[in-house]
């Protein structure tokens, strides 16, 4: 009778994953060796935007060397053998897809829309209609906020952390803490999201603050981050709830 493949049911492997068309995208993601490689390319597709039926997956060792093509879907994912350390690349098959062309992580090559001030005076219902009516108060409000705004909640804030950031609780790591003066004064805090719901790569308003993945960075204010015991959700566990 032939053998059949047997895995612990909670077995997982913790890999680096690299993109092809995403020169700066690297992170780290980790998979049930029970799921189909179907279900492994799912949970890619929401950190890099590559559909699945776009996706190839390549399997790196930890010296870099080439393991295994994972051409077929509906094989479970620890039939490749991976270890903890080990590198899945994702190619992208479709020339028009979202991560084509370099746009994600050039901000440069996206065309932004532009308004002269002439124009942007005669609009109504602007910020900077809004400023003139408020006058002197909101002057008075910014000058209040001064370089040392936050100082004291972002003490409690080391790069590293995990974290989880108000509103939508959304998790991630640490990268930066300190001023940033191009987004205002006072306190930040850098964020890399473990799933792309951020608005950046780490580089804001042409000042670069630190590095993660396009559309997984954010700048936030100190007191919208809790650090603590907040690992990185699994779409898996919840999947298997009933």
């Amino acid at each position: 009778m032939a053998s059949r493949l047997q895995l612990p049911t909670d077995d997982s492997v913790l890999l680096r994953i690299t993109h092809s068309n995403l020169k700066t995208f690297s992170a780290e993601a980790r998979f049930s060796l029970e799921s189909t490689v179907e279900a492994v390319k799912d949970k890619l597709w929401k950190k890099c935007g590559t559909s699945v039926t776009s996706m190839q997956l390549e399997l790196y060792d930890d010296t870099g060397a080439k393991l295994s093509d994972l051409t077929d879907n509906t094989r479970p994912f620890g039939f490749y053998s991976p270890l903890d350390g080990y590198r899945l690349h994702v190619i992208d098959l479709d020339p028009s897809s979202v991560t084509s062309g370099g746009w994600l992580e050039d901000t440069s090559l996206v065309e932004k829309y532009k308004i002269s001030d002439e124009a942007y005076d005669k609009l109504d219902g602007t910020y900077r209609k809004f400023k003139e009516k408020l006058g002197p108060r909101f002057s008075s409000g910014q000058e209040k906020m001064g370089d040392d705004y936050m100082q004291d909640i972002s003490a409690n804030i080391k790069v590293g952390d995990r974290c989880e950031v108000d509103p939508g609780a959304k998790r991630g790591i640490v990268k930066f803490v300190g001023r940033a003066e191009t987004l205002g004064p006072g306190f930040w805090v850098g964020i890399q999201y473990d799933e792309p719901l951020g608005k950046h790569n780490g580089s804001v308003k042409g000042a670069r603050f630190f590095e993660c993945p396009p559309l997984h960075g954010a700048m936030v204010r100190p007191d919208k981050v809790k650090v603590g015991d907040y690992p990185e959700r699994d779409p898996f566990e919840e999947e298997d709830e009933i």
